[in-house]
């Protein structure tokens, strides 16, 4: 399909609210984690990625079972078309954005010194700011974006008295690699069938195999780098950050997007490639990728691989190079 014809009045919201619903996508998952990640704390970056991962796959499942339409276009003037063959309710970019900024929020709190007042408005914000582009690209109702907000709240609040315990379990249990493996696997294979396709499945399956490679990097680092559980902390804070360190920084995130964006498009066509080899396809036929036995691997094999990169290889490369 093709976006309505339509006519931009106020530039302001235009802008604002199409950068904010790319805060609940991909190009943000991909950036602002892994800069977590390298660059604030491996403690905060491994809670946010746990309650992402579990966020989403409830979100993305709720979708397919409850099987709510999108608004209808007209009235609605739809500014976007990837995400419009899903449905609507829950709407996953608020639970997203909820899920992300209050984690990070609650996760810093207490290892950083700053106003609780400023953390708690800019989590505010940032998950608003997300959500009111939901409603104003027409991609979803009031009530997806409610009720989306609303399940991730009650998700956090649900999480957060375990987050240790599940912290230590991943990085410690000698089970975890196979787990973090076979687990998510499990789960992408036995997603709802629907009658007609929706990306919700593969998008699952991007988000479940992202953190399985990541649950299997934290594990290996524990076990065989720098364990988790020390006193010594040699992540930034927030209150130590120069000039130096900040040029620092932005080396560490640059070199590490490059490392993460080759990954990812040598891992696809590997994956593609053996797949069409297996199942008889071109590497071009878009319509062989839908299909279960080809998505779900492709994209968890892509995925796990990019998680699993941020998380070990990145940080080798660091090293290496005298960033850390």
């Amino acid at each position: 399909g093709c976006t309505q014809k339509y006519v931009v009045k106020n530039y302001f919201y235009y802008y604002l609210f199409k950068f904010s619903a790319a805060l609940g996508e991909e190009i943000f998952y991909i950036t602002f984690l892994p800069f977590t990640y390298w660059n604030i704390d491996h403690s905060v970056s491994r809670r946010m990625i746990i309650v992402w991962s579990i966020v989403m796959y409830i979100g993305q499942v709720s979708k397919d079972i409850l099987k709510w339409p999108r608004p209808l276009s007209p009235p609605v003037v739809k500014l976007e078309m990837r995400t419009d063959a899903e449905y609507g309710m829950p709407s996953t970019h608020a639970m997203a954005a909820t899920s992300i900024s209050f984690s990070f929020f609650i996760a810093t709190l207490n290892q950083y010194k700053y106003p609780f007042e400023l953390g708690l408005v800019a989590a505010f914000v940032f998950s608003t700011l997300v959500c009111l582009s939901r409603l104003y690209t027409g991609m979803h109702t009031v009530l997806d974006v409610i009720g989306g907000a609303l399940i991730s709240a009650v998700l956090l609040v649900l999480l957060y008295p375990a987050w240790d315990v599940i912290d230590h379990l991943l990085l410690t249990s000698p089970f975890c690699p196979l787990l973090s493996i076979v687990v998510p696997l499990v789960l992408c294979y036995n997603y709802p069938k629907l009658d007609n396709y929706s990306p919700t499945r593969g998008d699952t399956t991007t988000i479940l195999g992202a953190g399985a490679g990541a649950t299997l990097g934290f594990w290996l680092n524990n076990q065989f780098a720098a364990p988790a559980y020390t006193n010594e902390n040699f992540q930034f804070g927030f209150h130590l950050i120069t000039t130096k360190i900040a040029v620092v920084m932005l080396a560490r995130f640059f070199i590490g997007i490059v490392v993460i964006l080759l990954t990812r498009q040598l891992m696809k066509s590997v994956a593609l490639g053996m797949l069409g080899y297996r199942y008889k396809f071109p590497m071009g036929d878009l319509e062989a990728r839908t299909r279960l036995e080809v998505e779900v691997p492709y994209k968890f094999i892509t995925y796990s691989s990019v998680g699993f990169s941020a998380t070990v290889i990145v940080p080798l490369l660091h090293e290496l190079l005298g960033l850390m």
